[in-house]
């Protein structure tokens, strides 16, 4: 059992799993900014996807994600671009959505105009278009609204429904265990109650060859042959069976797509043969399918319970992942003998040329590799234990000194070969058919990891902390009989020596140079240095392929350069994949050619193939996708994209976003703009997607921006003109007004400085009317004051006669008063007679009488002027008798003092001020003489 154990175990370390994918863009929540979910996808005339998320409506213009929230906060689950408008479902709620002149999207309602007929706790999970109608489908009903009227017709079965699509020939739905219904004329009608159709659930349905195609859920996929269902093979049924199918989309070209639940996604030809299939050990950021959309240029977006992934199915680049990590970092390839080698850190694996098998590795050959080099039929490999010559599986180690860099073919000699060791440059030998070690060359000890051999046997080699030299070996090859060490170009990291069209070629940092054949100099090839430019350089590795290319890697790009064929001038070409897709390791880059078009390139976690004949870039339209400005230091204001918008001077921080929506992992945009008015000259390439301008000056602008991919420039430009107005203080009017004050300020001077002598002239005299203004005005003060004393003495005056009429009216009351008591007592005593009571009745007339009080009032008013006036017109309601009370108050005099003037008793006068206090509504702290007083 140990046994089989161990064989089991080495079974599996020799045998990595080889599927070459297309690439997988991957798309995390934390990325586009919404929820994990995505259960269906869209897309418009513009080529921006939407997906219906968990968090809303989610829009993506190739740059930039961005989120509408649902109008409900609710999940959205279903997504419909038809024309202009992207229709929605989400919890009891479904309409559109129209994009607004600022980018913006806003939504409309459709469901609102029935709002309660809907199904309570209803959900739409698919939207459908045929012809002038939309179908929303919730798991209850289909509704169906009609764009020409607005109008909504309810479809409802009699069960759950649980899918419905739709062919060219009509729109079709599944209820449960009722079967396959089509709608005809408004209504449902029942096609097929197959047994098939009423134990699975169906996924979705094509039209293929007139015929309805269904897929199921565990089922597979049948074929509807009048309402019986036929079940159609394909080459993973077994599997399938086992899967969980969730999703389901046909393409462009037949195939079939599949997304599972819990086993990612199965692309199908239109045969029924697996052509791919993708999880989450294979690339896809889950493993469970949501929703599945093929858009308008062949890519394949998956909506996943974790993320989105976009797959690029026409891509001319495909991948392997090493995602078990036994492969390794992959430092060489090569063709040989109908298989496939990869040389790698972990060791040389092989495999069958064409084929899906996994990859083995050659026995004995565990440990880095660094080369491989073909020769003769020969096939040698340059590992961190020597040499080894490999033939199929096995390996034979024909040097054991030191580890082996690489191999060179010697000039003229045919039967040697030179390769450069961990410790020189050493020679292997052809003898009889086989290779042995033949001599390691003396007087050259350091490392020869680059190394190339002139025509002349010169011998050129790059040695990244010493240099580059060069030597001459003596006529038997078995020393250095002379050495140059060059101070130009200087050593650099990751520098490479190459041969290419009979020349060599030396790249670092600095460029890429070329050896002279006269001088034995390097010069500068200003053509090849040119791709080193603009901060490009990351490896100066050059590799030479079997149909004369030579290839190097920089930052952006791959190049690759032939020679013209009407000349001897070098051709550039350009492949827009950049170093950090690549993920290749730096200063040992490598490509190999498999075919004519078709090349391989290693990477860190394993490699990927180029077909360089597909390698055709669509015409991309590149657009303005956002307009914002603001005030400095606060938030940015978003302004409409059609229209020319006029900024205020304080809003002169503008922010132009634009796109270019394409969708291929290896494929970067890159942007060049120009603003008139502002500059001269268009920018710098950049792969920025916006572009802010600060505290723009007041004028007219003209922005256009147009964009590039792998060197060729988009047909289109996008233009945006706006203006940023002057402040209020340098438009024209105030211009104007700054000229007339200077006109002003001018004659202002002019005349300050000639009438400067006149004043001193007119100095003296305005002193003295000065004093004899002073004069006058202390005479009129003199006589204002006398006047006011005056006044004073009228008042005290007319104090003191009213003072002696109240003092009169009082003491001539008292008498009065003395008199009818007198009289009273006299007639009670003697008898009540005509006469005695006529007098008392005269008495009581005369004792605050009317006369009296006029008397009185002409007095008082002569005193105090429009005092009765102003209590009245601030109490209306208080009657003669209060004005009364208000005067004899107005005078300080006590109510014993008013009692006899009114002819009442001192008790009646406190009630009368009480009754005034009630009527002008005083305050209790506020007392009624003050008050008066103080009217």
């Amino acid at each position: 059992m140990q046994k089989n154990l161990a064989f089991y175990f080495l079974f599996i370390c020799t045998m990595v799993c080889a599927q070459e994918l297309p690439p997988i863009v991957k798309y995390q929540s934390t990325q586009y900014g919404a929820a994990n979910q995505n259960w269906m996808i869209a897309q418009d005339k513009n080529h921006f996807l939407y997906f219906a998320n968990n968090d809303g409506l989610l829009e993506f213009n190739g740059t930039v994600f961005t989120l509408f929230p649902s109008p409900n906060e609710t999940i959205i689950r279903s997504v419909k671009v038809i024309g202009d408008k992207i229709y929605t479902g989400c919890y009891m709620e479904f309409g559109y959505w129209q994009r607004q002149s600022t980018a913006a999207l806003e939504y409309k309602s459709i469901s609102k105009q029935i709002k309660t007929k809907l199904v309570d706790d209803e959900q739409f999970w698919n939207i459908i278009e045929f012809e002038n109608w939309v179908v929303f489908q919730s798991l209850n009903r289909l509704y169906i609204y009609d764009t020409n009227t607005s109008k909504i017709k309810i479809v409802q079965p009699k069960s759950k429904i649980i899918k419905a699509f739709r062919t060219a020939n009509g729109i079709y739905f599944q209820t449960n265990k009722e079967g396959l219904f089509e709608i005809e004329n408004g209504s449902s009608k029942l096609i097929s109650n197959d047994a098939s159709f009423l134990k699975n659930r169906i996924v979705n349905g094509f039209l293929q060859d007139d015929a309805l195609l269904i897929q199921t859920q565990f089922g597979g996929m049948y074929k509807l042959v009048g309402s019986n269902a036929v079940k159609i093979t394909t080459s993973i049924d077994a599997e399938l069976s086992e899967s969980n199918i969730y999703s389901c989309e046909v393409l462009s070209d037949g195939s079939y797509v599949l997304g599972t639940v819990s086993n990612g996604v199965y692309i199908l030809s239109k045969q029924g043969r697996l052509i791919y299939h993708i999880n989450q050990n294979l690339g896809l950021s889950n493993n469970t399918a949501l929703s599945l959309f093929e858009d308008f240029d062949k890519n394949l977006w998956i909506g996943l319970d974790n993320g989105i992934n976009c797959i690029n199915l026409k891509s001319a680049v495909k991948s392997f992942f090493d995602d078990t990590g036994l492969l390794g970092t992959v430092y060489t390839s090569t063709l040989f003998d109908q298989k496939m080698y990869i040389g790698t850190n972990q060791g040389l694996f092989y495999k069958n040329i064409g084929s899906t098998e996994n990859f083995k590795i050659v026995a004995g050959t565990k440990g880095q590799v660094w080369s491989l080099f073909q020769y003769n039929n020969n096939l040698f490999c340059g590992h961190d234990l020597g040499t080894f010559v490999i033939s199929g599986g096995t390996s034979k180690n024909i040097f054991q000194q030191s580890g082996t860099w690489k191999f060179s073919v010697v000039p003229n000699h045919p039967n040697l070969l030179m390769q450069g060791n961990y410790y020189g440059l050493s020679l292997l030998e052809n003898n009889n058919g086989n290779w042995i070690f033949k001599n390691k060359i003396s007087g050259f000890d350091y490392s020869a990891k680059s190394f190339e051999i002139s025509d002349d046997l010169n011998i050129f080699i790059s040695h990244e902390y010493k240099g580059v030299f060069s030597i001459k070996l003596n006529q038997n090859l078995q020393k250095v009989g002379a050495l140059k060490s060059y101070q130009n170009p200087t050593k650099g990291k990751n520098a490479c020596i190459a041969k290419f069209n009979n020349s060599l070629f030396y790249a670092n940092k600095n460029g890429i140079f070329k050896v002279n054949t006269k001088t034995q100099k390097f010069e500068k090839e200003t053509l090849l240095s040119a791709v080193f430019e603009k901060d490009e350089y990351t490896s100066g590795k050059l590799t030479v392929d079997s149909s004369n290319k030579m290839w190097l890697f920089c930052k952006n790009y791959i190049h690759y350069f032939t020679r013209n064929k009407f000349n001897f001038q070098l051709k550039q070409n350009s492949i827009p994949i950049p170093s950090s897709l690549t993920n290749s390791m730096l200063g040992y880059e490598n490509i190999s050619q498999l075919s004519n078009s078709i090349y391989l390139i290693g990477t860190t976690d394993g490699y990927y193939t180029i077909n360089i004949s597909d390698l055709s870039f669509k015409n991309y339209t590149i657009s303005i996708s956002n307009v914002a400005a603001n005030i400095t230091n606060e938030k940015p204001e978003i302004f409409p994209i059609s229209i020319n918008n006029l900024f205020s001077h304080l809003q002169n921080n503008i922010t132009i976003s634009y796109t270019v929506p394409e969708y291929d992992k290896y494929i970067n945009a890159e942007y060049q703009y120009i603003i008139e008015g502002f500059q001269d000259q268009w920018s710098e390439w950049s792969s920025k997607s916006f572009v802010s301008f600060k505290n723009l000056p007041a004028n007219d602008y003209v922005f256009r921006v147009r964009a590039r991919i792998a060197n060729s420039n988009l047909d289109n430009t996008a233009v945006y003109k706006f203006s940023v107005e002057r402040p209020w203080y340098a438009t024209n009017f105030m211009k104007f007004i700054y000229f007339l004050f200077l006109l002003f300020f001018g004659y202002s001077i002019n005349k300050t400085y000639k009438t400067y002598y006149l004043k001193q002239e007119n100095k003296l005299i305005e002193e003295n009317n000065l004093l004899l203004e002073i004069k006058e005005l202390e005479n009129n003060q003199q006589l204002m004051k006398l006047k006011n004393e005056q006044l004073v003495i009228d008042v005290d005056s007319k104090n003191r006669e009213l003072a002696v009429t109240n003092m009169s009216l009082i003491n001539k009351n008292e008498l009065l008063a003395i008199i009818k008591d007198d009289l009273k007592k006299t007639s009670q005593e003697n008898g009540f007679n005509n006469s005695i009571k006529s007098v008392i009745s005269v008495i009581t007339k005369n004792i605050g009488g009317s006369d009296s009080w006029t008397a009185f009032k002409e007095a008082f008013d002569n005193a105090d002027k429009d005092f009765l006036k102003k209590i009245k017109v601030a109490h209306p309601q208080l009657t003669p008798n209060d004005l009364r009370i208000c005067a004899y108050l107005r005078l300080n005099l006590s109510s014993k003092e008013i009692a006899p003037l009114l002819n009442i008793s001192v008790r009646s006068v406190e009630i009368k001020r009480y009754r005034l206090r009630k009527k002008m509504d005083l305050r209790h702290e506020q007392g009624l003489v003050e008050y008066i007083l103080n009217i």
